[in-house]
């Protein structure tokens, strides 16, 4: 569910969950700049409001997305930021060069373990800091329990490691398998939770956020449908009634590599 009205409706909560903590000791490691940073997956551009605040100036940002709609939002009145369309998962060493920073939000378990591998080496090689925040973990807890809840959330995180389009996506594994890739290279790794709390006082992004997570699991698992209604009408009973409360689990990550040799 990439949609602008999405990507909007989910910001100021990504804003809140990310690590601040990461993000000044990805500033620390880059010194006082300029600095040029690539934000992977940028959607309506997002993470550059958020981290660059946080970093020393001036900086330059390439905001790389396949969709030109979410690339143009992204772009739109930021004169620090230059789109970069296409497919960012076939990025190399060479596209890297001269880049300070690599960063992405909520887009490592989209990708498959081949192509986090190749993303890890290309910013190990090059030297790059890399700061991927937002990676689901695979854990949700609601309160109060329903006896669905763990049938929904296991069926959500088989599909978010389902096969499309012949890649085999990694889901909630992504984190792990990234930091552990970096750590292979010899590369510091930095992981911190960084989850959504959801509930009354976000009620719109709640709502849309759990009909979405149980429209993903009857996609995986559709023995769940015949259920899966009456389930929706019991969660919305409690988020109106105040009493719904959500922590949904992610992972920001950070990488700070040497630069190579010149």
């Amino acid at each position: 569910m990439c949609t602008p009205d999405w990507l909007t409706l989910r910001e100021p909560a990504d804003a809140v969950a990310r690590s601040v903590e990461l993000a000044r000791r990805a500033a620390e490691h880059l010194g006082d700049g300029p600095v040029s940073v690539r934000d992977l997956g940028c959607g309506t551009g997002a993470m550059r409001r958020w981290l660059a605040p946080l970093l020393p100036g001036p900086q330059r940002w390439y905001l790389h997305d396949r969709d030109p709609e979410l690339l143009a939002r992204a772009t739109e009145g930021a004169p620090d930021a230059e789109p970069v369309p296409g497919d960012l998962t076939a990025l190399t060493v060479d596209d890297l060069a001269g880049t300070d920073l690599v960063t992405a939000s909520a887009l490592l378990d989209l990708l498959t373990a081949d192509e986090v591998t190749a993303l890890v080496a290309a910013c190990a090689e090059a030297g790059c800091v890399a700061l991927f925040a937002l990676s689901v973990a695979g854990r949700v807890e609601l309160e109060p329990a329903d006896p669905l809840d763990a049938h929904v959330a296991a069926a959500f995180n088989d599909h978010q490691r389902r096969t499309a389009d012949g890649r085999r996506l990694l889901g909630p594994d992504a984190h792990a398998v990234a930091a552990a890739e970096f750590r292979a290279r010899g590369v510091p790794v930095t992981t911190r939770p960084s989850p959504w709390l959801l509930g009354p006082a976000k009620a719109e992004l709640t709502e849309e956020w759990l009909r979405g997570w149980i429209s993903a699991a009857c996609d995986q698992r559709p023995d769940l449908r015949p259920s899966a209604g009456a389930y929706l009408q019991r969660r919305l009973a409690d988020l109106a009634a105040g009493r719904l409360h959500v922590r949904v689990d992610h992972v920001d990550l950070l990488a700070t590599p040497g630069r190579p040799p010149c």
